[in-house]
């Protein structure tokens, strides 16, 4: 069993509500994270509490992440937020969150994720989080082309 924790923080040239609200978009994530698709359960998607599946992969092989808001705090006054999620099996267990500050004209996301991987031995937990990091790094990068912003700094 592998626990598997990276970060990444991104720069958007947006302001912070606009990625804010993109990200809280659950089912909005199927646009930007490659194969993927996102089913919402009934219900405001955007409150504590609310639950959502992504599946990551193609057909049989598909990742099930299903997850729940634990934390869904936006500052309209500060333009801050700050999100949590607690990942609730099958197969990922942990939690993952973010949040956007507003940065000069634009904004900063900080996205965090620290999991247990069942299948995955724990020797290969560097590895299996450098390639989480990345994965996530190129989907953030999608995000802000579809915000249409140009590209920013992304660092681990």
């Amino acid at each position: 069993m592998a626990n598997v924790a990276f970060e990444i923080v991104h720069r958007f040239d947006a302001p912070a509500h606009t990625v804010w609200e993109a990200l809280i978009d659950w089912a909005g994530h199927a646009d930007w994270v490659p194969m993927t698709r996102v089913d919402v359960e009934p219900g405001d998607p955007a409150t504590v509490g609310a639950t959502f599946t992504a599946w990551t992969g193609l057909g049989p092989l598909a990742l099930q992440d299903r997850m729940r808001v634990t934390r869904l705090d936006w500052d309209p006054a500060d333009a801050t937020g700050a999100c949590e999620v607690e990942k609730i099996g099958p197969v990922l267990t942990g939690r993952a969150g973010f949040t956007v500050t507003p940065v000069g004209s634009g904004c900063e996301l900080r996205w965090t994720e620290d999991v247990t991987v069942p299948v995955v031995p724990q020797l290969f937990s560097p590895i299996v989080g450098k390639l989480g990091a990345v994965g996530f790094s190129l989907a953030i990068r999608r995000l802000a082309k579809s915000l249409g912003t140009k590209p920013a700094a992304t660092t681990r």
